[in-house]
């Protein structure tokens, strides 16, 4: 049974992040004590809803027949109710009626939405994105047409991007759109890989499709954002005949297999500009920002969950003689599973502080424009995604080997977690091309300015420890120091290969920022434990936080060291 965290984000919200965050950045708007009925809520329907659908949509999938896709049972219903508590536009932007909730409030929901159901949270996900898109970018009669019943969520939204020849390029897609004579487009192409592409939960799905026009310019330059509805719209939200778009197949995944992934051919189908000629990159951006963020929160989500399982299992499951414990232990017990679980349970701890330290970040950017905020929050979007995501696979795999070879078996569970983890590195940019924005877009662009007030910020952390009289407190203090040292050191050499041979630099981009994903963890961990401590007495719950952080030091943040090294040697080869 999943458990949301609860007291993990009321300790965040109160304790870490200052003593009321959310009231500090909101000007008293919400309060902690509001969060916590938000979550409360959102949790109740996140366990009774949608994680029982979890193994049911796993295992009868989504299914393409005459050209319409029908979802599992209960998705349907499951969707209509999230969409009626109006939980669909929670986080959008009150001018087009949304919920306006600040992102420390945002990102916490969306983390249990993704552990519930990862599937289910993705259509939500892209929804939302959609319409922050049009939002942004679209013409104010594409926004009456449009946004009133995505932001309710009786039309939801989806990205196409990709094609069979345009995947990470995007400079190489095909699809065209030709002008017709009412002002309207004709789109042409063929898109693969479009998640919830098609389905059966909302009477119409509203597409943002990158397309090139006639005589546009080659490359990214010549990309040009379009709205192509399943249905052509009849009014102000009305619905008319079927557009020309078809959907081909399915495709057979690894895992996530109640979320349809669509192959879509447009032919001759009636589409609307969004924003300005060749602009459609810098439009279409704002849903591919914020479906990072969230595949991040994704990852966090679905890592809780199969932590939580092999735990539960670890805890109950009674195998062989445990060291040094009395005779029917449960291997949770055994040093090597325990290892593990607190492995697990150490890096979700500082993912989770992390993303509502950036959701702190974006929350001050939106509501006070400050630049300081701004160039930190969109320097920790590389971050954030790709160590998510990352760890969301591995902590799935430990998962699975906690239940050694009953894992393996797909009634046990575990396999399903690992299963729909191991796209999350992959889709809304793989690894390599987050390390490869954070190496060039945000430290080389300022000449590693945003990095080293990131850094500053660490330091004030590492000097609040030292004062503190504690043996967790001290070893996190000495380890986090040497550790921001290596760091700083590392950045600086990344900075020199930049500018004498590139490829060293970017042959050492993931590298790079897997040590910035250990450093921040061990950040987050330095700070909880300097709340923990700041308690007048113990509790169970503060010291799991500071075995966690021990942890955390001593076998995550330890690697920063031997990276650095391998960062250093450049390109090899």
């Amino acid at each position: 049974m999943y458990i949301a965290p609860l007291a993990q984000y009321d300790f965040l919200y109160t304790e870490v992040l200052g003593t009321d965050i959310l009231e500090t950045v909101t000007n008293g708007e919400i309060k902690a004590a509001d969060a916590a009925a938000v979550l409360t809520t959102a949790a109740d329907f996140a366990i009774e809803i949608l994680h029982p659908l979890n193994t049911v949509g796993d295992r009868a999938g989504s299914v393409l027949a005459d050209s319409a896709v029908t979802t599992p049972v209960g998705y349907k219903q499951a969707y209509r109710s999230f969409a009626e508590a109006g939980w669909v536009g929670f986080g959008l932007d009150p001018a087009i009626d949304g919920g306006g909730a600040p992102f420390l409030l945002y990102n916490a929901v969306s983390e249990l939405w993704s552990a519930a159901n990862p599937a289910f949270s993705v259509c939500w996900l892209l929804s939302t994105g959609a319409a922050a898109a049009l939002h942004s970018a679209a013409r104010p009669e594409l926004k009456d047409v449009f946004l009133a019943k995505m932001v309710s969520g009786e039309w939801t939204g989806t990205m196409n991007l990709t094609e069979s020849d345009a995947g990470t390029d995007l400079s190489a897609i095909r699809t065209i759109a030709r002008p017709n004579e009412d002002g309207t487009w004709a789109v042409t192409g063929q898109k693969i890989f479009i998640t919830w592409g098609d389905h059966d939960l909302t009477e119409n799905i509203v597409h943002l499709v990158l397309a090139r026009t006639p005589d546009s310019p080659a490359g990214l330059a010549g990309l040009s954002l379009f709205v192509v509805p399943k249905f052509l719209p009849e009014g102000r939200g009305g619905i008319g005949e079927r557009n020309r778009v078809t959907t081909l197949s399915l495709e057979h995944k690894l895992g996530l297999h109640s979320s349809p992934t669509c192959v879509l051919d447009y032919v001759d189908a009636t589409g609307y500009l969004v924003g300005d000629l060749h602009r459609g990159l810098s439009a279409m951006f704002v849903m591919m920002n914020t479906a990072r963020i969230g595949i991040g929160l994704q990852g966090l989500g679905l890592a809780d969950l199969a932590y939580q399982q092999a735990r539960d299992y670890a805890q109950q499951r009674v195998q062989g003689t445990v060291v040094g414990r009395p005779s029917g232990t449960p291997i949770a017990e055994h040093p090597d599973v325990a290892r593990l679980l607190t492995s697990m349970s150490s890096s979700i701890s500082a993912m989770r502080a992390f993303s509502m330290q950036v959701a702190e970040w974006f929350d001050r950017w939106q509501r006070t424009d400050s630049t300081d905020a701004a160039e930190l929050a969109e320097f920790c979007v590389p971050i954030l995604k790709a160590w998510f995501t990352e760890e969301a696979v591995r902590i799935a795999s430990d998962g699975l080997q906690v239940y050694g070879g009953l894992g393996f078996i797909e009634e046990a569970g575990a396999a399903q977690h690992y299963r729909d983890a191991r796209i999350m590195p992959i889709y809304e940019g793989t690894t390599a091309i987050q390390s490869n924005d954070l190496l060039g877009r945000k430290l080389i662009r300022d000449g590693g300015a945003t990095a080293r007030r990131f850094f500053d910020r660490i330091d004030s952390s590492v000097g609040i420890l030292r004062v503190i009289e504690h043996p967790v407190a001290a070893r996190t203090a000495e380890r986090l120091d040497r550790a921001l040292h290596t760091v700083r050191d590392t950045t600086e050499t990344l900075l020199s290969h930049a500018a004498t041979n590139p490829r060293d630099a970017y042959a050492a981009s993931v590298d790079y920022l897997t040590i910035l994903s250990l450093l921040v963890g061990a950040w987050m961990h330095g700070r909880i434990v300097a709340a923990a401590l700041a308690h007048p007495e113990m509790s169970t719950a503060d010291q799991q936080r500071l075995t966690e952080a021990d942890f955390y030091g001593a076998h995550h943040l330890s690697r920063v060291h031997s990276l650095a090294e391998a960062i250093h040697a450049g390109e090899i080869g």
